[in-house]
């Protein structure tokens, strides 16, 4: 699948660590999430996670296939061997992950690639790199990642986004309250875990998102 901009209006990251360990419910609620219109989904089994890397990989196959059912992109984050094995569209990299320039010879042309990039000199690199889209954040404090860097706030997420020749998703701390503070920054779009999976509504929270664009 060809990477388009448009994919990270709205672009939700998760694993079962973020749904209590739950493999069924965190199945059904991205299910919810993909009917509801999410643009993007990025398969993150981080930190907690209590999958061993064969169940990981049922896991994701069974998420390769609703992807495919809502022609959305399927993203994993910072695990090459995976990613290949359920034949993802795309993998994104952090900069405490592997090396970006390893992981886009790994993968050549077979999936896009996207880089978190938080300083003004992170950006620079990406920018001479054939990466999709940067990933920036967190814009403010979050919970969900617990080796998250300190807030960057809008004003430096903005600078980011003048430097940058990729398109920048923002991620971190996002809410209905300040999604739209966010987006007038000038990112291409938000990407949120507990926003959309800890929802009492998934679906109405989806649909307020893409209501912005």
């Amino acid at each position: 699948m060809q990477f388009r901009e448009e994919m990270l209006h709205c672009y939700l990251v998760g694993g079962t660590q973020d749904v209590n360990h739950d493999p069924k419910r965190f199945l059904n609620d991205v299910s919810i999430a993909m009917d509801s219109g999410i643009t993007a989904f990025q398969y993150r089994e981080k930190g907690t996670s209590q999958l061993n890397q064969e169940q990981r990989v049922q896991l994701g196959l069974k998420l390769r296939r609703l992807a495919d059912q809502h022609h959305i992109p399927l993203i994993v984050d910072d695990d090459v061997e995976l990613a290949q094995a359920i034949n993802a569209d795309g993998i994104h990299v952090g900069q405490k992950d592997q090396r970006v320039e390893q992981v886009l010879a790994a993968v050549g042309n077979t999936m896009f690639v996207g880089y978190s990039c938080n300083q003004p000199a992170q950006i620079k690199h990406a920018n001479q790199l054939p990466v999709a889209y940067v990933g920036s954040g967190p814009i403010f404090p979050t919970s969900s990642k617990n080796d998250a860097d300190p807030a960057m706030g809008l004003e430096k997420l903005h600078g980011l986004v003048t430097i940058s020749t990729h398109p920048i998703v923002a991620i971190g701390g996002i809410t209905e309250a300040n999604m739209i503070q966010t987006l007038a920054a000038g990112v291409a779009g938000l990407s949120m875990i507990s926003m959309i999976l800890q929802s009492a509504d998934i679906q109405k929270t989806v649909q307020h998102i893409n209501s912005l664009y």
